[in-house]
C-alpha cells in the first residue's frame, strides 16, 4: 500500500482495551501515528496502557463507568491531542451516537457514518434493508411492537422452531432457541434483560431458526469514493452459547462460485447503507438444502474479532486499512486483485472451564507458543476480572493446507501456558482434533453434540494424575538427588471433589518410585527451565505447575500436562488434613458462587422447598447471565446473599436444610 502524507489522523485514541487496543496500537506506530490509550481501574496495570504513548484513566471499575462513557474518552482525546479515535470492537464500536459525537467534536471517526451504524447495526433494520435490495432472510417478526402478545401471536404464524435476538445484540447475547411454544415467554424476558443488561436495549426479534447450519461472514471493505470489496469468507460455526471459539477460511463448505454469492449479497447490503469501512455481514448457510442457500444473519458496523484469519489469508493489515479509509484514501485494490493464499485457523482462548463458565484469576505463569500468531495482553501478574470479556486471546495459524494448519494450530496450543485459571486451551485443541471437525463437517450445532465427548477426552488418565502429583510435589524444588529417602512417604491429593492416595520414595539422581495401591511405579522427574519432564513407566511427560490462592481457600496447583495426551488439572495436596476436611464435606448443604460475579436476581426465600433443577438466583459475570439451579430437593435454610452484591467464587450463597 502506497503512502499518502495526511494530516488527518496523527494522534489516534483507542476507546478500547485489551489485546485489541494492543493491535491497533502496532499498526498505528508502523504508520508513524502516535498512540493514546485508556484505562479504567481494573486495568491500571495492562499492557496496553504500557505500550501506547499516552495513557489516560478513565476511573471506575465496570464498563458503564469508564469504556461505555462517551463523556470520559472525548475528554481524554481533548487532553492528549488526539485528532481520531479508533474504538476496537465491543463497547461502543457500533454506538452511532458515539460516532456522532467524535465527528461533532472534530475529531476523525475511525469507522462507518453514524447513519450507516444505525441503518445496519440494528438487527431489525438491517434485515428490512436487506430484503429491499434482494439478500436473502429467514421469515420472522421485526416489528416495533415489542408486547408478549404481539411476539406471542406472530410465533404462531411463523411456527417452530424460532430464534429470540436481541434488536442491538452481538456476542451471542440476548439470543434464546424455541423450539416449544411454552419456551417462548421464558426465552423473550430472559433475552430482553440480558439486551437491556448488556447493550441499554432490550427490542427484540424473532425469526424462524434453522436448526443445523453453517454460519458464515463474509469480510467487506468499503472507501468514501463509492468502491467495495470482499476479502473472502470465515467459518465461524463452532460456538458456545452462540458465542465463536473457533474462525477459519476459506470454509470447507463455500465453492468459489458461492463465495461470488456470498460476497456479492454483502457488498449489496453495505452499498444500500452508503458505509465507509470494515465491516462484516453474517450469514446462515443451509447444508441440508442441495442448493446451499443462505440467509442473512446480521452485519457486524466495526473490525470483528476474528479479523486476523483474513489477514493471514490475504496478507494485509485491515487496521491499516481502517486508517487509511479515514484519512480518506481510496481502496488499494480491485476486487479481482484479492488473492487468498492457503489456511487460517484462529481460536479464542477464554478464561472458562471445560462447560463455558467465565472464570477469574490471576495469570501465575505464561508462556507463548513459537510459530503462530498470538494476538493477547497476557503477562505473569494479569488480573483476569469479571467485569469484561472472558476471551484472553486469539492463537491463528496459517497452512498451505487445511490439515497443516490444524496441526499448527495444536501444536502451538500445546506450547501455550496460561496457568493460575482454568482456560479453555486443552478443550481448544480436542476440537481440532475432533473427526467432525477435522473431517470440515462441524456445523452450529457441533458442541451440542459433541461437547460431551470433548470433556470425557479431557478426563484425566490415572497415569496423568500421578504425574501430575509428581509435577506438584517437585514444582518448587528439585527431586532429591544427593540424600535419597529410605522410606515411602504417604500422599493425599484432591482433584476436584475425589481424593486420591499414594506413596512417593526419592531414591536419588531424580529417581522416584511410587505406590498406588498394590501397585508399583517408577518414574524420573527433572526440571528444564520453568517445566518438569516426568518419564513415568516409559510414558515421557512434560509438565508445568502453578500455586494459586484464592481469597479464603486452601492452595490449589494448576498443572499443565504435555505427553500422549494433554490435560490441564486443578490439585491440592491434601496430605497434612484430616480426611473429613475439605469443602466437599460441606458440598450438598449449600450452594456457592462458582466464579466472581454480581448477583441480579433471586428466586428463593428462606423456608422454601425446591426441587432439584429449580432455578435459585441468576449471577451476571463476563457479559452474562448465568441462573443457578437447586442441586437435589431441599428446603432453603438461609440465604448469605443479597441482589446487588458481587460475589466471589466459592461463597456460600444459600445453605440447605433436608425437607421434611
Amino acid at each position: 500500500m502506497t503512502s499518502t502524507l495526511s494530516t488527518k489522523v496523527t494522534r489516534l485514541l483507542i476507546a478500547n482495551r485489551g489485546e485489541i487496543a494492543r493491535r491497533v496500537i502496532r499498526t498505528a506506530r508502523h504508520m508513524g501515528i502516535q498512540t493514546v490509550a485508556v484505562y479504567s481501574d481494573a486495568d491500571r496495570n495492562a499492557l496496553h496502557v504500557h505500550e501506547a504513548d499516552t495513557a489516560v484513566a478513565l476511573g471506575g471499575t465496570l464498563s458503564a463507568d469508564s469504556y461505555l462513557r462517551i463523556d470520559k474518552l472525548l475528554a481524554a482525546a481533548q487532553a492528549t491531542g488526539a485528532n481520531a479515535v479508533h474504538p476496537g470492537y465491543g463497547f461502543l464500536s457500533e454506538n452511532a451516537e458515539f460516532a456522532q459525537a467524535v465527528i461533532d467534536a472534530g475529531l476523525t471517526w475511525v469507522g462507518p457514518p453514524p447513519a450507516a451504524i444505525r441503518a445496519l447495526g440494528s438487527k431489525s433494520a438491517a434485515k428490512a434493508l436487506a430484503l429491499k435490495h434482494g439478500v436473502p432472510c429467514l421469515p420472522g417478526y421485526f416489528g416495533a411492537d415489542q408486547s408478549d402478545a404481539t411476539f406471542t401471536a406472530q410465533a404462531q404464524q411463523l411456527g417452530l422452531p424460532l430464534m429470540v435476538k436481541a434488536v442491538a445484540g452481538g456476542g451471542g447475547r440476548g439470543m434464546r432457541l424455541v423450539t416449544d411454544m411454552a419456551q417462548l415467554l421464558p426465552a423473550l424476558h430472559s433475552a430482553r434483560s440480558e439486551a437491556l443488561a448488556g447493550f441499554g436495549n432490550g427490542d427484540l426479534l424473532m425469526e424462524r431458526a434453522l436448526l443445523r447450519p453453517r454460519h458464515i461472514e463474509v469480510q467487506i471493505m468499503t472507501d468514501a469514493h463509492g468502491h467495495c470489496i470482499h476479502l473472502g469468507e470465515r467459518d465461524c460455526s463452532v460456538q458456545r452459547r452462540h458465542q465463536k471459539i473457533i474462525e477459519e477460511s476459506p470454509s470447507p463448505a463455500v465453492t468459489p462460485a458461492l463465495r461470488e454469492q456470498l460476497g456479492k449479497a454483502a457488498i449489496a447490503l453495505a452499498q444500500s447503507a452508503g458505509y465507509v469501512g470494515a465491516g462484516t455481514v453474517e450469514f446462515l448457510l443451509d447444508e441440508a438444502q442441495n442448493d446451499k442457500p443462505f440467509y442473512l444473519m446480521e452485519m457486524n458496523t466495526r473490525l470483528q474479532v476474528e479479523h486476523p484469519v483474513t489477514e493471514m489469508l490475504t496478507g494485509l493489515d485491515l487496521v491499516e486499512w481502517q486508517l487509511r479509509i479515514a484519512r480518506g484514501e481510496p481502496l488499494p485494490l480491485e476486487q479481482a486483485d484479492v488473492q487468498l493464499h492457503g489456511h487460517a485457523i484462529e481460536v479464542r482462548l477464554c478464561a472458562e472451564d471445560e462447560h463455558f463458565t467465565p472464570q477469574t484469576g490471576t495469570v501465575q505463569a505464561f508462556a507463548a507458543p513459537g510459530g503462530l500468531r498470538f494476538d493477547h495482553a497476557l503477562q505473569v501478574g494479569s488480573v483476569v476480572t469479571p467485569h469484561y470479556d472472558a476471551m484472553l486471546g486469539k492463537l491463528i495459524a496459517h497452512a498451505p493446507t487445511r490439515a497443516e494448519a490444524i496441526d499448527r494450530l495444536c501444536s502451538g496450543l500445546d506450547q501455550t501456558a496460561v496457568l493460575g485459571l482454568p482456560t479453555n486451551r486443552a478443550f481448544l485443541a480436542a476440537c481440532l482434533q475432533h473427526p467432525v471437525f477435522h473431517a470440515g463437517e462441524a456445523l452450529i450445532p457441533f458442541l451440542a453434540e459433541e461437547a460431551d465427548a470433548v470433556r470425557q477426552s479431557l478426563q484425566a488418565t490415572s497415569e496423568a494424575r500421578t504425574a501430575a502429583a509428581l509435577a506438584v510435589l517437585y514444582a518448587s524444588q528439585a527431586p532429591a538427588a544427593a540424600m535419597p529417602s529410605p522410606f515411602m512417604r504417604p500422599v493425599r491429593m484432591r482433584l476436584g471433589s475425589e481424593i486420591f492416595s499414594l506413596s512417593v520414595q526419592e531414591l536419588g539422581q531424580g529417581q522416584v518410585r511410587i505406590q498406588t495401591g498394590d501397585v508399583t511405579h517408577q518414574a524420573r522427574v527433572e526440571r528444564n527451565g520453568e517445566w518438569l519432564h516426568i518419564d513415568l513407566n516409559g510414558q515421557r511427560w512434560q509438565a508445568r505447575a502453578a500455586a494459586c490462592r484464592d481469597a479464603g481457600t486452601a492452595m490449589r496447583w494448576h498443572v499443565q500436562l504435555q505427553g500422549p495426551t494433554c490435560f490441564e488439572l486443578w490439585l491440592s495436596d491434601q496430605s497434612h488434613n484430616a480426611p473429613s476436611t475439605g469443602a466437599s464435606a460441606q458440598a450438598v448443604q449449600s450452594l456457592r458462587a462458582p466464579f466472581n460475579g454480581k448477583l441480579i436476581a433471586l428466586h428463593v426465600q428462606e423456608g422454601q422447598a425446591v426441587k432439584q433443577g429449580d432455578a435459585v438466583l441468576v449471577i451476571e459475570s463476563m457479559k452474562l447471565e448465568h441462573i443457578l439451579c437447586a442441586p437435589r430437593d431441599a428446603v432453603v435454610h438461609s440465604l448469605s446473599a443479597s441482589v446487588g452484591q458481587q460475589v466471589g467464587p466459592g461463597q456460600v450463597l444459600v445453605q440447605w436444610k433436608d425437607a421434611a
